[in-house]
């Protein structure tokens, strides 16, 4: 029996928008956008994972705020767990796997072409990123 692998992504919102990340490898996931992050190694929770990763692929620092519900399947053994997070510091860059990102506002997360596994997470993180949009997350 294989052992399930977590993979986070990190829905992160600053000013009221959501970043969006374009994958630049492997080859047939280049071109299109995700939610950045990666998998977790050994002995970390889910929240110190997408701190490093998007420390590492981004050079931001984030603050995780809440586990977006569901779980979505990648390629064997991993699934796709997706956090709320606060841009906190830094200004985002593509440093690793990724050549463009964007900042979209919730009515205009349809403007790139999400990879499938990140489609349920955009949505339900859109719908929060509106409620919340008052509140200056």
């Amino acid at each position: 029996m294989t052992t399930v692998r977590v993979v986070v992504g990190g829905a992160v919102f600053d000013q009221g928008r959501l970043l969006a990340a374009r994958r630049s490898a492997p080859p047939e996931l280049a071109g299109r956008w995700e939610l950045p992050g990666g998998k977790l190694e050994a002995g970390e929770s889910a929240e110190q994972a997408l701190v490093r990763e998007l420390r590492e692929e981004l050079g931001v620092e984030v603050e995780p705020l809440e586990r977006i519900e569901g779980e979505w399947p990648l390629r064997p053994p991993y699934v796709l767990q997706v956090w709320t997070a606060r841009l906190i510091d830094g200004e985002a860059r593509p440093l690793q796997d990724h050549d463009e990102l964007r900042w979209l506002t919730p009515d205009r997360v349809d403007e790139v072409d999400w990879l499938d596994q990140d489609r349920p997470a955009v949505a339900a993180a859109a719908r929060l990123l509106g409620r919340a949009g008052a509140s200056g997350v």
